[in-house]
């Protein structure tokens, strides 16, 4: 007995004893905090990740940045080749998680964790306009419907196929969701599923697509996490979502990708298309020299002389505005224009007078809220623009957010407002559509300037409609 408590004396000393004494293995979050990396696995996608004006973009990557940010790393993102490779990575503990604009559907969520969700949409059947349009999924026949491998929405036509059992599909492989609309918008495939938001945001660049009726109600958005190891990164994203739910970052963000995807008819696309075509180079050079001049994004002075002029070096207002840029005398004066139909002088003239307006700001005002109030500034003057964010601030709004001014602007045009503002009426009205406009034509030149291959898609999808 007594050799036995004196080799318990040496191994207690000694620490030969670990199980019984090792400390706490570190949690998942608290490892990958230790490496300084989160790897998110998710889809190159105008509803995800795309290139943008300055460099990344998109919803699924502002919220990962913020996230990263939120537990002190650094986010990588990686890009599986199709939907299938993507859940099976999560799936496989190969990647952290999945931002990728998931539905959060009773199949997957035997296969994965999810987190709270930060959007809802609705699954939606597409057809291409001047094609016949169904009411029902009787009217789809076989061949026509085809899905992407390892959506939700092929779990969808299965449920329905209960109650339609004629209906059939083809399932596409190694093709993305943004292809396949494509396909449909060219009119290569018939008829295809998609959720609302990637439908909205897909509507921007391919014109011809549209609805034709909901599959299913409002489902949720969320990220995707492995069953496997704890739930610590999990719960550290639900505080992240939680956090932004309150402080209104997630309903920014939401708002800057998809507040005006509708914006656009299909007349005013077909205009800005052929426009593109037609006058656009031309004018494009004198753009980008006016971008090198004042560090603005030639592509945004570009969409700005598009809702002035459609790019029309000689367009005249009723009121006297005229040239690309549709300055007044006034401006043109005070910015040394000597003749405004000149389309170089009216181009930096108007880079200009944007900066101007830009700098009367106050610096606290962040992007991209500080960008659409100066666009709304340039067009109904800064006055007014100021009248309309003391009127958002006696209203309960924050008149350094673009939402709240938004909607307190069109109340300049009204006289029981404007009487008692400093600078009495202005056209608040035309303001918002001024600048919700430009927004979707920027959008338009920045996805088709880093992807050319979809503006030959927009343009010959056009010309087959003729």
């Amino acid at each position: 007995m007594r050799r036995w408590r004196l080799f318990l004396s040496f191994a207690l000393a000694g620490g030969l004893l670990l199980p019984l004494t090792a400390c706490k293995q570190p949690s998942k979050l608290q490892r990958i905090q230790e490496r300084g990396e989160l790897v998110v696995a998710t889809r190159l996608d105008p509803t995800t990740y795309y290139r943008g004006a300055d460099g990344p973009a998109g919803l699924e990557f502002d919220l990962i940045s913020g996230f990263a940010e939120f537990i002190g790393v650094k986010a990588r993102f990686v890009f599986p080749r199709d939907l299938q490779h993507l859940l099976r990575q999560v799936e496989h503990g190969e990647v952290h998680m999945a931002a990728a604009g998931l539905t959060v559907t009773r199949e997957r969520k035997r296969r994965l964790r999810f987190s709270q969700p930060y959007q809802e949409v609705s699954e939606q059947l597409v057809y291409r306009r001047g094609s016949r349009k169904p009411h029902s999924l009787a009217e789809v026949a076989p061949g026509e419907l085809q899905v992407i491998a390892g959506a939700s929405h092929g779990d969808t036509l299965k449920r329905l196929q209960a109650s339609e059992p004629s209906l059939a599909w083809k399932t596409r492989t190694g093709i993305s969701m943004r292809r396949l609309l494509d396909a449909v918008n060219k009119g290569e495939v018939r008829y295809t599923v998609t959720d609302s938001n990637e439908l909205a945001v897909a509507r921007r660049i391919y014109r011809y697509l549209r609805p034709a009726f909901k599959l299913s109600d409002e489902k949720p958005l969320a990220w995707a996490f492995p069953l496997a190891g704890d739930d610590s990164l999990l719960k550290a994203a639900n505080r992240y979502l939680t956090t932004i739910r309150y402080d209104n970052t997630l309903s920014n963000l939401i708002e800057r990708y998809y507040g005006h995807s509708d914006r656009l008819d299909f007349v005013a696309k077909r205009d800005f298309q052929r426009h593109a075509r037609e006058r656009l180079p031309r004018l494009k050079p004198f753009f980008q020299l006016a971008s090198r001049q004042t560090d603005i994004d030639w592509r945004l002075l570009a969409a700005i002389g598009y809702q002035e002029s459609h790019w029309n070096a000689k367009a005249v207002s009723p009121t006297g505005v005229r040239g690309v840029m549709m300055l007044t005398a006034d401006t043109a004066k005070q910015l040394g224009i000597e003749n405004r139909r000149d389309p170089e002088q009216s181009i930096l003239g108007g880079a200009r007078y944007l900066r101007i307006v830009e700098e009367k700001l106050p610096e606290r005002i962040p992007e991209p809220h500080r960008l659409w109030l100066t666009l709304a500034g340039y067009n109904v003057g800064f006055g007014h623009l100021e009248d309309a964010r003391i009127l958002t601030q006696r209203e309960g709004g924050d008149p350094d957010r673009w939402q709240d001014v938004r909607k307190h602007l069109p109340l300049l045009n009204q006289k029981r407002y404007y009487r008692k503002l400093k600078h009495g009426f202005g056209n608040g009205v035309q303001a918002v559509e001024y600048v919700e406009n430009i927004r979707s034509y920027y959008d338009l030149l920045v996805w088709f300037d880093n992807h050319p291959e979809d503006w030959e898609s927009y343009s010959s999808s056009s010309q087959s409609a003729r």
